[in-house]
């Protein structure tokens, strides 16, 4: 019974230490990349943007509020909204 209660322990260990997390983040546009499907802020962070995510209304030097979930070194942003 131990040796059941310690392997499922490593598993949900292992499991949530490659897992995604998310977060919100606001900052100043420092380039749009359509083509590439890419933002990067003014503090040098760059974000996947997700395809549903429409990047025509926005432009270097907009504050906005990223949502965006991070897996590893990807950061992949779900929602962009102008910020105040």
């Amino acid at each position: 019974m131990r040796v059941l209660i310690g392997a499922a322990t490593a598993a949900l260990i292992l499991g949530l230490a490659g897992s995604a997390y998310a977060a919100d983040t606001t900052g100043v546009i420092k380039s749009v990349d359509s083509a590439k499907d890419m933002v990067t802020l003014d503090n040098g962070s760059s974000y996947d943007v997700a395809k549903s995510v429409k990047l025509m209304g926005f432009k270097a030097g907009d504050k906005v509020k990223i949502t965006y979930t991070q897996s590893g070194k990807t950061m992949d942003a779900t929602a962009i909204t102008h910020a105040s």
